[in-house]
């Protein structure tokens, strides 16, 4: 594929063949540093995928509306090309280009984003599959009762399409916390946010929305929750940025679960928990099996798979090999 909105594919040898055979794409800023790019074709054996092939598509993090626009139509009229995961510019590819879409499910509607994109015949498809997959994340290391027995809270460091996700998940477990703080270094992002929550029916009384416009003032949030509270970072700071919410002054709670959202990048944040891990006795979890939630949702998602929780398992074992 020879395209600027292109970078390398994971096969370079299918490549060659692109023109008459299937392929997914990844949508991303540095899409060739992603550990899915030597798992997918595990991924694709174990499933029976159609196609072994991944494409990256790079776009920088200030991107135009017109770029979003042109990779979507790309996707859209190409025939071989089955959909694509979308990572870092969910809430743009919404922003700049939900109208071609043919449907949007209800997700990517109320949250404004979309993270998968696929294709049911003629038709192009375009769902938010974080609130889905992050709540699988989280399941994966919280306990079910947790919230019930310490009445611990959550903040979420960051009101973009993860930290969305995530107010959206803990808003619908019945084992809910004493209260959610989602923080962002703008007001504009939290009114987008409280308007995503508005419309969806999230309890009013859960969700605290709180201006953090430096790293400081995120630190006084993160002291201020009670022992045992969830303290993520879901500001992508540490990915595709270098940098974290928060200062390396920062005290966690005690007994607290710190959830770096990224597994790969210079992860300031989850240096900063490993730090106090045995001081503060936090549990510090970083981003993988989220991504690997992420991602065999979206595979399934464009290839029409059912996925049990033994598959994902599968799936796991396979990227563990390669991590």
């Amino acid at each position: 594929m020879t395209s600027p909105l292109t970078s390398d594919p994971v096969d370079p040898a299918a490549d060659a063949t692109a023109t008459t055979s299937n392929y997914m794409g990844f949508v991303g800023v540095t899409t060739a540093s992603s550990s899915i790019m030597k798992v997918f074709p595990l991924w694709a054996d174990i499933l029976g995928l159609p196609t072994r092939t991944l494409i990256g598509h790079d776009l920088p993090m200030d991107a135009d509306p017109a770029q979003y626009r042109a990779l979507v139509e790309q996707i859209r009229d190409d025939p071989h090309h089955r959909g694509a995961l979308v990572t870092t510019h969910k809430m743009n590819v919404y922003a700049a280009a939900s109208d071609l879409f043919d449907e949007l499910d209800p997700f990517a509607v109320s949250c404004a984003e979309i993270s998968s994109i696929s294709k049911r015949g003629a038709l192009l498809s375009g769902r938010a599959k974080d609130p889905i997959t992050v709540d699988l994340a989280l399941n994966d290391f919280l306990p079910a009762d947790h919230f019930a027995r310490t009445g611990a809270a959550v903040v979420i460091l960051g009101a973009g399409g993860s930290g969305t996700a995530l107010s959206w998940a803990l808003a619908e477990r019945d084992d809910a916390p004493s209260r959610v703080i989602v923080t962002a270094r703008s007001q504009q992002k939290l009114d987008h946010l409280r308007e995503v929550h508005r419309q969806h029916g999230t309890r009013a009384d859960l969700i605290e929305y709180v201006v953090t416009r430096t790293p400081e003032e995120a630190d006084a949030v993160v002291a201020a929750a009670p022992a045992g509270s969830v303290i993520a970072n879901a500001t992508g700071l540490g990915k595709d940025r270098p940098g974290s919410p928060v200062t390396d002054a920062v005290v966690f709670p005690e007994d607290s679960y710190v959830w770096e959202f990224n597994y790969r990048g210079s992860l300031e944040f989850l240096h900063q928990a490993r730090a106090q891990e045995q001081a503060r006795r936090l549990h510090v979890v970083d981003g993988w099996r989220y991504f690997i939630h992420g991602w065999s949702q979206v595979v399934a998602d464009v290839f029409e798979l059912d996925l049990t929780s033994e598959v994902v398992e599968q799936l796991a074992e396979a990227a563990e090999s390669v991590r």
